[in-house]
């Protein structure tokens, strides 16, 4: 089936009641009925819901739907936030005395989270450049538990050089996770590619209306292949301590996303809520729609501020000219660059009179809205970016960041045709 299809009906058929809309499970426990059957699950000799920090039936459907709509999918897992989903996939490769490896240009929280907060944690994190990836296979040694890296770059709108990427790590044994939150499983699919996992923000374009917080990860097909037997990852191949023993490479399941949840989201409880997943669900059913009139709004929106004579660039990567255009064309779904775009008027004052000008664009730190945001990076989702490190990115003090909506798009021209003056 296609992605359109299965992000109305996949992992639910209208069970019970055959309500049509998938039922809110709102619980946060279950009755096992017996002692027996409680064991058995808990043994994993069963399988089925335990505890809503573990598993939840809606929470189920949502996973099980966000698999199959990124192809090539195996199995997913739910998480609290974005930032849970990265923070999970990295924890469950690597830890004190191991590094990582993570793209120059990428979400200013996750590069806090993986190159500071992780350090902590006795996970160091060396940076390359995805645009080419020339310098990554350099930076691989035998510590290097994973390579981490966004389709899509928020808030450069960069496309890495995905299949280089890959190809680079699979060389070494390393497992790869992509961030596809900006690009969403409609335009691409970083799993057909190549790559190990994907993770989303599914607070953005998944949910569609800035409704809930939440995070997906989606491990692909045949990933136990690469992971069972690897000396890089002895946390599945050898007795689990916390788990009386399990090796989780003697199981018949997706075991990232398994491990994740039995060893991570167990222990750590960064779980999604039932009525988040529920959201998430209604907002997958029409995510098809709504990214191909975010990809046309934006367009529009680029092509003007590149003719505008107060805009030193635009980046955009379905805008004839730009840097990513080629690969936009070649690797995305239609030539569809979704609805984020970022442009540069060369300095602060410029970029927040803009900001405080605008009427429809709503100053929020937040992407993928129904409604059109404006932000300055520089100041607000990057600002714990040290200077250097920002000008190396491209995230400069004039530069301003849209996540253009559902509106008509003449009437968001016009509001920042007034902004600019």
């Amino acid at each position: 089936m296609n992605q359109e299809t299965l992000a109305l009906h996949s992992g639910y058929h209208q069970e019970g009641l055959g309500t049509m809309a998938v039922p809110l499970y709102q619980t946060t426990a279950y009755d096992f009925k017996t002692a027996e059957r409680a064991a058995n699950l808990f043994a994993l000799k069963e399988l089925g819901p335990i505890y809503t920090r573990l598993n939840n039936p809606t929470t189920e459907i949502l996973e099980t739907r966000i698999a199959a709509v990124e192809k090539g999918g195996a199995a997913a897992i739910a998480t609290s936030s974005g930032q849970a989903a990265i923070f999970n996939a990295v924890a469950n490769l690597a830890e004190a005395g191991d590094n990582i490896i993570v793209a120059e240009k990428i979400y200013g929280g996750a590069t806090t989270l993986l190159t500071h907060t992780m350090k902590r944690f006795g996970i160091t994190a060396k940076l390359f450049d995805s645009d080419s990836a020339d310098d990554l296979e350099a930076l691989i040694d035998a510590n290097t538990k994973a390579i981490f890296f966004e389709s899509l770059s928020n808030p450069n709108i960069c496309i890495a050089d995905v299949e280089k990427i890959a190809a680079i790590a699979n060389k070494h044994n390393v497992i790869t996770i992509c961030d596809n939150t900006v690009a969403t499983p409609i335009l691409f699919n970083p799993l057909t590619k190549g790559i190990d996992v994907v993770v989303h923000s599914a607070s953005k374009y998944i949910t569609g209306q800035g409704l809930a917080i939440g995070g997906l990860i989606i491990e692909r097909e045949g990933l136990n292949d690469k992971l069972i037997g690897n000396a890089r990852y002895p946390q599945f191949n050898e007795p689990d301590e916390s788990y009386h023993g399990l090796v989780y490479a003697d199981l018949p399941l997706p075991l990232f996303t398994l491990r994740v949840r039995l060893s991570l989201i167990r222990d750590i409880g960064a779980a999604q809520v039932p009525f988040n997943s529920w959201l998430f669900i209604q907002g997958l059913e029409t995510l098809a729609i709504r990214i191909k009139k975010h990809s046309d709004n934006a367009l529009k929106v680029a092509q003007y501020l590149a003719s505008h004579p107060k805009v030193h660039n635009v980046n955009y990567p379905g805008l004839e000219g730009d840097l990513y255009y080629k690969r936009a064309q070649e690797g995305f779904k239609d030539g569809m660059a979704s609805g984020l775009l970022s442009f540069d008027v060369g300095d602060f004052e410029t970029a927040e009179h803009i900001l405080n000008a605008t009427e429809i664009f709503a100053v929020v730190v937040n992407i993928g809205d129904s409604k059109s945001i404006i932000t300055h990076p520089a100041s607000t989702t990057h600002m714990q970016v040290p200077p250097e490190d920002l000008e190396k990115t491209g995230v400069t003090e004039g530069l301003v960041r849209l996540s253009v909506g559902l509106e008509d798009a003449d009437d968001l021209i016009e509001d920042l045709a007034k902004a600019l003056g």
